[in-house]
């Protein structure tokens, strides 16, 4: 595992989950349920880890950032929170999806399931490191591998792989989303804009 101290955290659920990590060393973690508010409590929890673990944002040499799929909200709490630690710090952000760390360490072939809104499920298989299919969402399972429950809590998965990818080329963190959003635009004209 390579050295360095990472930051891994991830809003894409109704949670707000977050860990530090020297290394393959857990320094300290926090998952913390909640159906809102993530955009409020993510830096608060953040901070609170720093100082159990007596590290500095200075410290810090790679942010790991869950970027879906999920909630949309959520997602983009996060990846927004990530680029700025970046730019900020002048240290990497790079997105793991949700699903792959949730497969961290679990025997191939594996499928992760996550529970979605309106009794949908989200799921993708994983069968070796050289193949894996797409995260999809459906209404039911199709036929594949049973469902596996995570060995490695989320954010920790996060945290690792984000510092086990931290040396190599990477683009910025972006959201994963399955479906166009709820949101419409407006259907008043905006104002007339005078030259």
């Amino acid at each position: 595992m390579p050295e360095g101290v990472s930051l891994g955290f991830d809003t894409s659920a109704a949670h707000c989950a977050a860990a530090l990590l020297s290394g393959d060393d857990i320094l300290t973690q926090r998952i913390e349920p909640m159906a809102k508010g993530q955009a409020e409590r993510l830096f608060p929890i953040i901070e609170e880890l720093l100082v159990e673990s007596g590290i500095t944002w200075s410290d810090l040499s790679v942010i790991g950032v869950g970027t879906g799929p999920g909630n949309f909200t959520g997602i983009r709490i996060a990846v927004a929170a990530a680029r700025g630690l970046s730019l900020s710090l002048g240290i990497p952000a790079i997105g793991i999806s949700v699903p792959e760390a949730m497969a961290l360490d679990l025997p191939r072939p594996c499928r992760i399931v996550i529970p979605a809104r309106a009794n949908h499920l989200i799921w993708q298989n994983f069968r070796d490191d050289a193949e894996v299919t797409a995260p999809q969402q459906s209404d039911t399972l199709p036929p594949g591998p049973a469902p596996s429950d995570p060995v490695v809590p989320l954010p920790v998965a996060i945290a690792r792989l984000a510092l086990a990818r931290r040396d190599r080329p990477h683009p910025r963190p972006a959201p994963i989303y399955l479906r166009p959003a709820d949101a419409a635009p407006a259907r008043d004209r905006g104002p007339v804009m005078l030259p």
